[in-house]
């Protein structure tokens, strides 16, 4: 008798009408990051942090232009998830892309699932 298993697929929402795949789930190792390319050219850093939980921001870092959020360190400040730019250290809110260090200046955030 085969036993059959399913790999579960993390998916992002690039524009919140559809859901698109990123990867398998269990190929996000926590505390690190991963680039995703959406269907219009952008993309997307995708990270999991130590507790288990997925995140999409957007992989542009908007103080340099550069697509490299997904390389930044992943950690917390005040019980909220962050990642830091791997440039210039600025450091975005996974849950809403606010910079907490310049409230001016925002990412945009994708829903992510598991499907």
């Amino acid at each position: 008798m085969t036993t059959m298993t399913t790999t579960a697929i993390l998916e992002l929402s690039p524009d919140a009408e559809s859901w698109m795949p990123v990867c398998e789930e269990a190929r996000l190792t926590p505390g690190r990051g991963m680039a995703a390319l959406l269907p219009d050219g952008r993309q997307a850093a995708v990270f999991r942090d130590r507790s288990g939980r997925a995140y999409a921001i957007d992989n542009r870092d908007p103080f340099t232009g550069a697509q490299v959020l997904s390389r930044g360190l992943v950690g917390s400040a005040d019980g909220r998830p962050f990642v830091a730019s791997p440039l210039l250290k600025q450091r975005f809110d996974l849950e809403t892309g606010r910079c907490l260090d310049d409230d001016e200046v925002t990412v945009a955030v994708y829903p992510v699932r598991t499907a």
